[in-house]
This record gives structure tokens, sequence and C-alpha cells, in this order.
């Protein structure tokens, strides 16, 4: 058993924590007919239940919840089993606990209450059912009472009412909703989540789950998230079939509910998991990609342990590079991002960069590690781009591979090298990439970097101790116009220039409506803005970017242009003359454009900065 376990409430607000899968399809998976109470299992069956919860705390689970979702008392007595009810909740949160208890990190237990029985009949018994339920459920061992899938405010106040009488049970109110985030009654969400009576003991979270699967409670938790203060536990099921290529296809994958997980947490959920048709393989991959999530925003300013060196003023912008006089002139800058290879011959990608310069591209930009990938070092790659070509080099700054020490020697080692436009990023967690039992650092996000390299260019370094010379670096950072949460991304920029931020790129962007909307809402902005532009290679590759990337919006006008023309090379033509006109667009909004090359074919990107300005 774990010592000085802290409470749900406690772990909830320290940081993400993932809920376990589907219970009643792990037990029809396991071949147990529905004909039977799956919820008396937990008498007849221990071992197989005891499986399952061993199964989802393996795969990395914080919370298992109760094999009881129906187990209320009409629903039992339609199996005769009313008189066993309270020997069915106490066994299923004995056996949820004895797995928890028997884990190496905090596992809580959830004693799962599904929807209640809303015939007129049972109105004068619901208080008492619930109560039975509630109280049986936290004698047998759960740290709280989940009442789930409930489904409309009605049933969640019938739910908050009951805990009156059990008011030191810890308790969360989870709903069910369908299209447009309503209740299967049309309630909307707002309706859903509006505060219950200040008299009555509160839910410690308001959660969403079921539902038409990930990406339909997408837009739901955008919303719940700005309707309370409490945490938001959010558990979509499997989804439904879609039709793709005259096929009905289940997309509900372990790493589609993955990508979803992962912005449910950009949104400020504080928990995720999942429903119906959910597995421990989907949990599995949740856990590995979401738990990282929780430590990035921990440390977003650092601070100096001594204060000793005076401050200097910094070398003025335009000296610093060539990059930043273009910026600091207001003059058109043109970039291009280009992969660092796998290997360590670096040949190729050296003539690509001679290239470049010879069509007039201004900079090339070199990412650290995207999508948690193993490549050769971005820094060693930037210095030998810069020994052996006249472009100059743009760093991407990742800051998951090493501690603040580490970071901080890097960043000297640029200065030495003469390394000067660096690009800071907080960086994928690395279980999204190839080697998912790597650790990522994360001792600050790109905000604490940025605060560090201004620090650094001011003739000091983290501990307050002189440098001499200062560092030159131009700081520039990452920009999504596209997120989803825009206040969010919104207060980051400005955290992100206020730490000391000097330029920012965006994300490839493919609707340029999407980035001008976002630039009207930041038109105090001080430092230059680089719009970001993938040109699409082909129709197939805007059905990944639009389907498989999460965060990215091919508009629909851009699909149906791209499946206009048959041939690989009409696509590609069609997917340039598109990026061309997102930069036209934009053109006189930003400073400049960086260009993908899409699989490393600069003749793509150049194809897109031969008609810019």
């Amino acid at each position: 058993m774990i010592p000085d376990l802290p409470t749900f409430a406690e772990a909830l607000a320290g940081g993400v924590l993932v809920f376990d899968g589907a219970m009643g399809t792990e037990i029809y998976r396991h071949h147990v007919f529905t004909n039977r109470c799956f919820d008396e299992l937990c008498l007849s069956d221990e071992k197989l239940i005891r499986r399952i919860h061993t199964e989802y705390r393996d795969a990395g689970a914080d919370v298992l919840t109760t094999n009881t979702f129906g187990a209320n008392r009409v629903a039992l007595g339609q199996f005769g089993l009313a008189d066993r009810l309270a020997e069915i909740h106490q066994a299923a949160a004995r056996l949820a606990r004895g797995v928890a208890d028997a884990a190496d990190h905090p596992v809580f237990v959830a004693g799962s209450i599904g929807p209640l029985p809303n015939q007129p009949q049972y109105e004068d018994r619901l208080e008492s059912m619930i109560v039975e339920q509630a109280e049986n459920l936290f004698e047998g061992g759960a740290d709280f009472v989940l009442f789930e899938t409930q489904p409309s405010r009605r049933a969640l106040e019938d739910c908050a009412a009951a805990m009156r009488r059990l008011p030191h049970v810890p308790y969360v109110l989870s709903f069910a909703i369908v299209h447009e985030a309503e209740s299967k009654f049309g309630e909307p969400i707002e309706s859903l989540m509006a505060p219950l009576p200040d008299d009555w003991p509160q839910p410690v979270a308001w959660g969403l789950n079921c539902g038409s699967g990930p990406d339909g409670l997408l837009g739901a938790v955008q919303r719940a998230a700005r309707l309370t203060t409490l945490p938001l536990i959010v558990q979509p099921n499997a989804g439904q079939p879609k039709e793709v290529g005259n096929r009905n296809i289940y997309l509900c994958s372990p790493a589609y509910l993955t990508s979803y997980a992962k912005r449910y947490v950009s949104l400020g959920a504080s928990a995720v998991g999942g429903c119906c048709g959910t597995t421990p393989e989907h949990i599995r991959e949740v856990a590995l990609a979401v738990k990282p999530l929780a430590r990035i925003e921990t440390v977003s300013v650092v601070g100096p342990a001594v204060e000793t060196a005076e401050e200097q003023e910094p070398v003025p912008l335009a000296q610093r590079s060539r990059w930043a006089a273009h910026l600091a002139a207001g003059q058109w800058v043109t970039t291009v991002e280009l992969l660092p290879p796998r290997g360590y011959d670096l040949s190729v990608t050296i003539q690509k960069c001679k290239t470049l310069f010879e069509h007039g591209v201004l900079a090339v930009n070199i990412p650290d590690g995207p999508r948690a990938s193993s490549r050769i070092s971005p820094l060693f790659t930037c210095e030998r781009i810069r020994q052996e070509t006249q472009i100059e080099p743009i760093l991407h700054f990742c800051c998951r591979d090493r501690n603040l020490i580490g970071m901080q020697a890097d960043l000297l080692a640029c200065a030495a090298c003469e390394i000067h436009n660096i690009l800071f990023v907080t960086g994928d967690p690395p279980k999204l990439g190839n080697y998912p039992q790597a650790t990522g650092v994360f001792d600050t996000d790109s905000i604490g970097m940025v605060a560090v390299q201004r620090r650094m260019n001011g003739g000091s370094d983290l501990g307050g101790q002189p440098l001499d010379p200062p560092t030159r670096a131009v700081i520039g950072v990452g920009l999504d116009p596209t997120a989803l949460d825009q206040q969010h991304e919104l207060d980051r920029f400005r955290r992100k220039i206020a730490a000391g931020a000097e330029f920012a790129i965006t994300q490839p962007v493919f609707d340029p409506d999407a980035l001008l909307r976002f630039l009207d809402r930041v038109r105090d902005c001080p430092i230059p803005i680089v719009a970001g532009i993938w040109p699409l290679a082909s129709y197939r590759n805007a059905l990944f970017m639009n389907n498989e990337v999460p965060g990215v919006e091919v508009p629909e006008s851009a699909m149906r242009r791209m499946a206009s023309v048959e041939s690989r090379e009409d696509q590609l033509s069609m997917g340039v003359e598109i990026a061309r006109e997102s930069a036209e667009r934009v053109r006189d909004r930003v400073a400049g454009i960086q260009v993908s090359a899409p699989f490393g074919k600069i003749a793509t990107a150049l194809a897109v900065i031969e008609v810019s300005p």
C-alpha cells in the first residue's frame, strides 16, 4: 500500500489522472453473455473482476471503477438479487480496493452508480436507493462515488440531493451528452452544469462520459471547461462506425482515443479515461501520452537562485543576425523547415540548404526531435549548416530532453557556435514517439526557457552569475492560431512576450481566415509573427492531416480542391497553389512565411516561396 496517499481531490489538483475504461466491454470479451447480471460477478466470479481491474491498473490507470454500474435495487430485482445489494456493492469496492492497494503508485477507487429508474412509481424511493448504494460502496473501500452517464439535469440533482445524507462521502457528477453538447432530452451543457444550491455538499469534480465518441465530446469539453472551476473528467466511449470508402469502420483505435485525450487535457481536463467499448489497450496508450503533460506547465517562469550579476543592455536586435536585421527593419522574411536526418550523414541536408540560399531563402528551420523522434542533434546540424553554407539556421530548442543545467549549457554552446536564431518549444512527450519507455524531463516549458535566454542576453546565467560576453540570441516562440482553446493560447502567447520573446512562428495554418481572426485578437502584438505554410502533397496527405493530426483542420474547400484532380502530380500542383493563395491572403498581416518541405522536397517549398513578396 502506498504510504501517505493523497485524497482523490488532492490528486486531481496535482496533475492529470487517468481513469480506467469499460468494465462491461471487458466482461463480454471474456465470454460472459448479456443475459447474466454483470454486477453479480463480483460475488460469483471474483477472479474475473479482479483480473480486469488488474489489467487496467497495469495499463497505467490511476482510478479503478467498481463493477456496480447497473446495481441499483430495481435492476438487481429483475435478476432476483435485490436482497444482495449491500453484499454486491461492498464486494465490488473490496475487489477494486485490493487491486489498487497492490499498485506501486497511488490508485483510487471510484464507486460507480449509473442511471437510476425514473418511473413515477420509484420517485419516493429514489433518494434511499442512491444512499444505500453510495453508503455500501464507501464502506467497502471506495474513495469517492462516481455518478456516471446521468441522463439529465434532474438526475444530476437527484444524485446531489441524496448526498446531503452522506456529507462525508466525496462524489463526482458525470453526465452523458449527444450531438451539439446536449442531453438526450435537449438540455444544453450550460443547464446540465448549472451551479447546485450552496447548502448542498458540492461534487469534487464534474464529468462527461459516454456520448458519441471522442470527437463528439470535443466541443462539449471546450464549453464545459469554461463553466466550472472544479476539475473536469472526460471519458468518451469508442464512438460510432464511420463510412469510409463505402465501408463502415470503427476509427477509435487506442491511438485515435489518445489523440483526443491529449486535446482534452490541453483544454483543461484534469482526468481522462474511457467508457463503453474502450479496453486496457486504449488506456495504456492514453496513460503513456497524457501523464507527462501534467508537468509541462508546472514551471513556466524560472527565477534565479542567486541574484549577483547586474543586468546589462542586450545587443540591439538588428545586430544579432541577418534574420533579426530583416525583422527589425520590417522586411519580408522567408524560411523553410527541414527535418534533420535520422542517421548522421548530413551531406543531403547541406546541399538542400545551399540550394535554398541560391533561391533567395533567408533562413532554414531545424526542428528538435519532432513528434518525439530520435534524429541527429539539431544543434550540431545547425553548426554544420552555418559552417558549410551561407544560409542562416533557426534552431528549434525543445524543453523535453534536458534539465535546466543541460539546457543552459546548450544555450552557451549555441552562442559559442554563433547560432543566434533560436525558436523555443516545449516539445512533444516522448511517449508519442518510437521510444515509449523514454522519460521526459520538462524542468520548464518554452515560457521558462525564454526567460532564461533573456537573462543570458542580459549578461547573467540562471544562477545570477555573470556571463562575459552576454549571449546574443534572437528569441523566437511557437504560436498555434487554430488552438481549440483560443483564450489559453492567447494567454500563453502574451506570457511568452512578457518573458522576452522577440518573434513568433505559427504552426502550419491551412485556413488563412483562421489566422487572420487570431491576428485580429493580437493587433497590439509588439513582436513580428511569421505564418507557417504547409503545401499539401496529395489528397491522401490532406486526409491524414485532417483526420489524424490533432489540432489540424484542413478547410472543406481545400479538401474538395485536392479531390478534384486525380494524378499525384496534379494533386501536388493543387497543394502548392492552395499554399500560395494562403501566403498571399495573409502577407499584409505577417512578417513573412515559414514553408514546410513535405517529405523533404525543397522544390515544393520553393514553388510556394518564389511567388511570395
